[in-house]
């Protein structure tokens, strides 16, 4: 089941609001011994986690199906970068990883029970299940906290973003669980930052810009890459190549992430990994390993202002969107220092709470 976007938490009645977990939505199946663990687009995730599956098996009953997330959770909050990093094809390096930056699973609704579908239920009654299954399960298996108290949810989208939380979820208490719909609500934040286009990557269709490439400068005046502001329509697309051709003249002279512009150029460059602590485009997505991530320098001259959710380890954790260029501002005023810094807030204090309703 998925969710559309809205800007403010909604206030109607008859809404269950949720913490929006930053993490990798997973279905767990279990049946009997066997767990099975498996992302939004069935891709299987088992192997990558081992440390979930016996507290899964302690948590759960013999034969049931959840939704939920699976994150890592520091001191700091959640770290999605750690969790991306235990996504890795050799079997010795899961296991060091799952000793090391263990995951934890947030349930956060109950699809099967027994012989029973549970996704024609309302989600209130699916709610009551699941309690009863996990309300009193302490460890690696967790229950995501609910509120029907919007005043609440509001607090949760301000106070826990600092601990890594994408946002909200609302959801009808009335709702069936139905698959693939956009039928529950999500707010995210949502801010603006000036940023250098210093490249950009095709379209699959080989016709237009796909995305461009975005940068900001640090305290010591090195231009690192910060993500990507993509989902132009066909037409937008177009008119992009023409409107950055200019910048394309020249462009590897002095730009500043010349070094893996050269090793792309070398079959031999996705086995090259940086030897800076600098951020620069190119690394292979975790993912989708086969996926094109060449792209075209661009003279680092152009200011977009783009639309984006929140940084993560000096990332924007999500792709951006263009909102406009902006032809007043001059590259070097593209820093880290003009964006919101958001003060961590303790994950644990979330679980502590009352929840009313």
């Amino acid at each position: 089941m998925l969710a559309k976007a809205v800007r403010e938490v909604p206030r109607e009645p008859g809404l269950a609001y949720e913490p929006k977990w930053d993490g990798f939505r997973c279905i767990v199946f279990r049946d009997g011994d066997e767990v099975e663990l498996g992302s939004r687009n069935d891709r299987p995730l088992t192997r990558y986690f081992p440390e979930l599956l016996e507290p899964l098996r302690q948590a759960l009953p013999p034969r049931c199906v959840l939704d939920g997330e699976i994150v890592v959770a520091t001191e700091a909050g959640l770290d999605f970068d750690a969790l991306q990093n235990r996504l890795h094809p050799a079997a010795s390096r899961v296991r060091r990883l799952a000793g090391e930056t263990p995951a934890s699973y947030v349930a956060f609704d109950l699809l099967a029970l027994d012989d029973r579908d549970l996704t024609g239920e309302p989600f209130s009654a699916r709610r009551r299940m699941l309690e009863g299954l996990l309300g009193n399960v302490v460890g690696a298996v967790l229950l995501t906290p609910v509120t029907d108290d919007p005043d609440v949810a509001q607090d949760w989208f301000t106070r826990f973003e600092g601990a890594g939380f994408d946002g909200v979820m609302a959801k009808p208490v009335d709702l069936p669980y139905e698959q693939d719909r956009r039928v529950m609500i999500k707010v995210k934040h949502e801010r603006t930052a000036d940023c250098v286009v210093a490249g950009f990557r095709w379209h699959k269709d080989g016709q237009g810009v796909g995305s461009l490439l975005l940068g900001l400068y640090d305290d010591e005046g090195v231009l690192h890459h910060v993500g990507v502001a993509s989902s132009f329509t066909a037409a937008r697309r177009r008119e992009l190549v023409d409107e950055l051709a200019p910048l394309r003249e020249n462009a590897l002279e002095g730009h500043p992430w010349r070094r893996w512009a050269d090793a792309q150029a070398d079959a031999q460059a996705a086995t090259q990994p940086a030897t800076s602590t600098t951020r620069i485009p190119g690394a292979q997505s975790r993912w989708a390993p086969t996926k094109d991530l060449t792209w075209e320098p661009l003279r680092p001259e152009l200011v977009a202002e783009v639309r984006y959710e929140h940084l993560l380890s000096g990332r924007f954790r999500h792709g951006g969107r263009l909102v406009r260029f902006r032809p007043d501002r001059t590259p070097e005023s593209c820093t880290y220092a003009q964006l919101e810094q958001v003060a961590p807030a303790e994950l644990a204090s979330l679980f502590g709470e009352e929840e009313p309703g």
